[in-house]
């Protein structure tokens, strides 16, 4: 590991210009290509004290043993020459996104004598038409042949076409009228390039004008009693039709664009485009990448871009984005050179373009979801994720069971907490508990996991004294539930709670591994594997320890521990959320023993308002059909023993407003005016 101040450079060295630099490692390959505005401030900032870095950079800077720069011109220039150093270099520390494939697309050669059409991959040449790009050339072929017969362009191949042309002979396709034959003279070199650019012109979306015309057609010869035209006509219509409903109309306007989505977490990201050409979505495609710089969305995006557009894909009028990147001017200006005219760079406010940009974000996040259920569910992976948690926390043997612990609240209200289990690498949601805190009020998350932690362990070792196997868990802790209660085995009896895990995962960092520790200190369980893994660094903390394991940025073990991590706050987010709804919801009613909620209503309509039915009596109560002595009585008492709610005043006349009619439902307690505030994991 190098000590970033023995290739510092001089004070006074960096040029306060645009520019693009490297970092080198002790073996001089380039590790990490960055591009700046004024190359002073940003290189100072990689020599700062590492602590102030993000782990990530500090990996960077004490991996490298070297740094040079380039100066530039302008913004734009310093833009181009970083894509070009990350395609030339492939430096490990900048994002790349995989599936880094030239895709698909339809091509018509406008430049040849007789245009051809056909599908091409890479770089854009002069004098071609392109439509697409499309997610498999299949796809270009179905809707080509639809084409075909329409359009009768060529297909062929130069050396197929020669031949023809000498032996004076079609091919299989000029036979079936698929192609025109211009090798054989059947049309003119100027009718085929007619037959290209009405091609063309459909597939720009100009579809409207033409299929009417061929309706019109059709009909005339339908009246002069020209059927078998006719029904070629139709049969035309009807092919051209199906090649219209393959690339779906969004948006009305004829709109050429691409639109851009990005869907992240902490250790990768994916991006999804979908191609808007004529306002029909023709092609769609996407990557993945892992996050192995220090990047946010803006920075993902301009990535993208760069990926998108410099390999020599066409630029559209409008390229439509989550996030501007920043500075954008150089992005704005660098497209509008690919292009050579104005491109228009911005994030879709409203409209049809900001529903699409939806659509297109829904795509990145199940691409995202896709990409880490295929990791997940692969067995070398997850064996290998967990063999690298055994080495990094030097245990004994593999974690075959993690139970994982997380807090949430909301400003201290409704403090709940949420355990979920990942055995062999997979998440065993029958597993799941959550638990409501009970030994104080307030907001500690350090004192709450310490609560959490001992009583899921004093269960475990009350069951075990007990039973000496796997109990039955108790009716005295009703809050320790599964997800929808608790399950069942065959004999009816509630499902195994105390089965030990061989890692326990808590969510944060120092103080809550504290406070797990100390919990399985004071119960004497010194059996059972510790760690913490804080979100916003993704550290793995140790008890007892000054310094985290930081596992390597590639690790399939930090992916694992990510995803128990994340499971667990997703489990107590809901379980939070849903208490809060039912306290936000509850009546006078809702705590009476006995009363369910058929009864509640029927009282509720018998009288008419909660204050109608807090003055009847307990004889006026049991003439409410389904309302026995003994339940009117328990009413009538609950009723009594709270204080009645203040009367409403209307503010404008300051009358007061009886409650009647409009308060014939029992009335919703009001959320609390708070000022928002982030659910706490």
């Amino acid at each position: 590991m190098a000590d970033p101040s023995t290739y510092r450079p001089a004070p006074g060295a960096i040029p306060a210009s645009p520019g693009v630099y490297k970092f080198r490692d002790a073996h001089g390959r380039v590790i990490y290509v960055g591009k700046a505005k004024s190359l002073r401030p940003r290189l100072s900032s990689y020599f700062q004290d590492l602590a102030g870095l993000h782990p990530r950079t500090a990996t960077m800077v004490t991996t490298a043993a070297s740094v040079e720069w380039t100066v530039v011109g302008t913004e734009v220039e310093a833009l181009q020459l970083e894509y070009s150093w990350i395609k030339e270099f492939d430096p490990r520390f900048n994002v790349k996104y995989r599936d880094d494939k030239s895709y698909p697309e339809l091509a018509v050669t406008l430049d040849e004598e007789f245009p051809r059409v056909q599908v091409m991959r890479g770089a854009h040449k002069k004098g071609v038409r392109y439509f697409g790009p499309y997610g498999h050339a299949w796809a270009i072929r179905e809707t080509v042949d639809l084409m075909l017969r329409v359009f009768p362009v060529r297909t062929c191949s130069n050396g197929v076409f020669k031949r023809a042309r000498q032996v004076g002979r079609p091919c299989l396709l000029g036979y079936i009228g698929k192609c025109a034959a211009p090798c054989v003279g059947k049309v003119s070199a100027v009718e085929h390039r007619a037959l290209a650019e009405d091609f063309c012109d459909f597939m720009a979306g100009r579809t409207g004008n033409y299929l009417r015309r061929l309706e019109e057609q059709m009909q005339e010869a339908a009246a002069d009693l020209e059927y078998e035209k006719a029904a070629r006509l139709r049969d035309d219509i009807g092919a051209l039709k199906r090649a219209m409903e393959k690339n779906a109309i969004v948006l009305a306007d004829a709109t050429d664009a691409d639109l851009l989505a990005v869907a992240e977490d902490e250790l990768e990201a994916a991006v999804q485009i979908f191609h808007v050409r004529g306002g029909r979505v023709r092609g769609q495609r996407g990557w993945v990448t892992d996050k192995v710089e220090d990047v946010d969305t803006a920075g993902l995006v301009e990535h993208a871009l760069q990926q998108l557009y410099g390999g020599g894909e066409s630029v559209p009028r409008e390229v439509l984005v989550p996030a501007l990147p920043e500075p954008v001017e150089p992005v704005r200006e660098w497209l509008a050179g690919l292009r050579g005219s104005q491109v228009d760079l911005r994030i879709p406010q409203r409209g049809d373009k900001k529903d699409l940009m939806a659509t297109v974000q829904r795509n990145a996040q199940q691409a995202l979801a896709l990409h880490k259920t295929k990791r997940a569910s692969d067995l070398t992976t997850r064996s290998r994720a967990l063999q690298e948690i055994a080495d990094a926390l030097e245990l004994d043997s593999v974690p075959l069971r993690i139970e994982c612990y997380d807090i949430s609240h909301l400003q201290g209200e409704d403090v709940v907490a949420s355990m979920v289990v990942f055995e062999d690498g997979l998440a065993r949601k029958s597993e799941y508990r959550r638990f409501q805190i009970k030994g104080f009020e307030g907001q500690d998350d350090v004192r709450s996991m310490h609560e959490v932690i001992g009583r899921r362990f004093r269960r475990y070792l009350r069951e075990r004294e007990q039973t000496g196997e796997w109990a039955v868990p108790e009716a005295e802790d009703p809050d320790t539930a599964g997800p929808g209660g608790a399950a069942r085995d065959e004999e009816g009896r509630p499902k195994r709670f105390a089965y030990p895990p061989q890692l326990l995962v808590v969510d944060g960092g120092q103080p809550q591994v504290a406070a797990a520790k100390r919990a399985l200190d004071e119960l004497g369980i010194d059996d059972v594997a510790l760690c913490g893994l804080a979100k916003r660094l993704e550290e793995v903390w140790l008890p007892g320890e000054d310094d985290p394991v930081v596992l390597p940025r590639s690790s399939e073990g930090l992916y694992l521990l990510q995803r128990v991590r994340d499971e667990a706050h997703r489990f107590a987010i809901g379980y939070q959320r849903s208490k809060r709804s039912k306290r936000l919801t509850a009546g006078e009613l809702d705590s009476v023993p006995g009363l369910g909620e058929t009864r509640r209503q029927a009282l509720l309509k018998h009288f008419g308002s909660l204050k109608k039915l807090r003055a009847a009596t307990v004889d006026e109560l049991c003439a409410v059909p389904g309302i026995g002595r003994r339940t009117a009585e328990t009413v009538a008492a609950a009723l009594s023993s709270r204080t009645p709610a203040a009367p409403a005043v209307n503010t404008a006349t300051g009358e007061i407003i009886e409650d009647g009619a409009e308060q014939a439902a029992e009335p919703v307690a009001a959320a609390p005016q708070t000022a928002p505030s982030q659910e706490t994991p």
